[in-house]
């Protein structure tokens, strides 16, 4: 009988021990908030880029801490934002306080990430932007670095940046119309989403365009989450606008690009449609998105030596080309180069090594702004650092057209861009 007690005393201390040790290991993981709309493909993308990040840092033992490797876990955050600023923000602090996130990654809609970012700051947590263009979120750090300084903007470019992107689009395809339609001084719509990111673009494209030897025939202010715009187009077409200088973000995307094909609108389509981004619109516009034009900060093509056996394993992975969203993949690594350096997790030694980021990714080069900058830690946009793309619907297969081949634009020259093509119904309107 003792020897029996001593047995089970003996399995029930090894039981115990195991039982710690697991528990030890796991609270050695770094967790991950990944925050975003997840019923919607920019919360989608969030996921699908972290998560192959993950998957890639853990098959290597995770993130050196030290001396010892930690891996991650990511934790799923569905803020809502695009309906409620409100669910956003209770979202990002029920997972700091709830599931005890390290990093934060993600967000896209401003004016829920501005409450998101308070909530981060509040708890001194690197919240790293992976979706909002706004400025005001880099302005902040440069206003209030103390409190602030724990944001970083990894993807998109902020919207100062993609206005010039889409403005050198936009000369792009009115010098094709000059060449190809013969019209000297073409008209152009404007179709932007009623969206806090939107309205410096706005603002913008009104002082900009004129001066690019352009006519400006009217502002449309759809809702990001319409789901009809034929009025808006209707309006455009019957303005005589030779072009559609769309921002828009959300949802609205889709029915956009499907009326304007199916409407066939005599106006070519340039600017920001991040719901073309995706695999997904050729199925969900059932074709009649071809030759939607849109600002993206990826594309098939070699913008780094990783671009496209990165481009072709995500969309493998996901079933979905990756929209500027799956930036989240580029903000693990940063992160991880950041905390190696730094050698702990502590937020202020994390911040002074982000700082120093310079690296290369599926997207191009990675850096900063430095603190005394009036866009601190907002991400660095030109040629030999990250310079987005531009992307068309070509006959089913989206290609990057921008920058144009050749190096026509700073001499920068991806290998994979093909020339811009105007939609062959607008060709044949206007040649009439």
């Amino acid at each position: 009988m003792e020897k029996w007690k001593k047995g089970i005393f003996v399995l029930a201390m090894v039981f115990l021990f195991s039982v710690s040790s697991f528990t030890v290991a796991f609270g050695q993981e770094i967790k991950i908030g990944v925050a975003g709309p997840m019923a919607y493909v920019q919360g989608e993308h969030h996921w699908f880029g972290a998560d192959m990040a993950q998957a890639e840092i853990n098959a290597k033992g995770g993130i050196l801490v030290g001396k010892t490797k930690r891996p991650i876990k990511l934790v799923k955050v569905d803020t809502n934002e695009i309906l409620s600023v409100t669910d956003a923000a209770s979202a990002v602090e029920r997972t700091i306080t709830r599931d005890k996130v390290d990093f934060i990654v993600g967000g896209f809609r401003t004016e829920a990430v501005l409450a998101m970012q308070d909530i981060a700051m509040d708890y001194k947590k690197i919240f790293l932007i992976c979706g909002a263009a706004h400025p005001e979120m880099c302005r902040r750090v440069a206003k209030d670095y103390e409190r602030f300084k724990y944001t970083f903007r990894v993807t998109p470019v902020n919207s100062t940046f993609l206005a010039r992107i889409s403005f050198l689009m936009t000369g792009m395809v009115g010098g094709m119309a000059r060449k190809e339609l013969g019209i000297p001084k073409p008209k152009v719509a404007l179709l932007i989403e009623k969206a806090a990111w939107a309205d410096p673009i706005a603002a913008a494209a009104e002082k900009t365009i004129p001066g690019m030897e352009m006519e400006i025939v009217g502002t449309w202010r759809p809702s990001a989450t319409a789901t009809e715009v034929t009025a808006e187009l209707s309006a455009i077409k019957g303005a005589g606008a030779h072009m559609i200088y769309h921002i828009l973000s959300g949802p609205v995307g889709v029915p956009y690009g499907k009326q304007w094909g199916e409407l066939k609108i005599p106006a070519a389509a340039t600017g920001i449609n991040v719901e073309a981004q995706k695999k997904g619109f050729w199925e969900a516009t059932r074709g009649m998105g071809n030759y939607q034009l849109t600002v993206n900060t990826l594309g098939r093509a070699e913008i780094t030596a990783e671009t496209i056996p990165w481009y072709d394993e995500f969309t493998k992975r996901a079933g979905e080309f990756p929209t500027y969203n799956a930036g989240t993949h580029a903000a693990i690594y940063i992160l991880k180069e950041a905390i190696e350096r730094a050698g702990t997790l502590e937020a202020g030694a994390v911040v002074l090594e982000m700082e120093k980021t310079d690296y290369v990714g599926p997207g191009g080069r990675y850096k900063f702004f430095p603190k005394d900058h009036e866009i601190a830690h907002d991400l660095i946009w030109g040629p030999g650092f990250v310079t987005a793309t531009g992307t068309q619907w070509q006959d089913g297969e989206l290609k990057v057209v921008w920058p144009p081949p050749g190096g026509v634009w700073e001499k920068v020259d991806y290998k994979g861009a093909v020339m811009y093509r105007l939609p062959p119904w607008v060709k044949e309107h206007w040649k009439k």
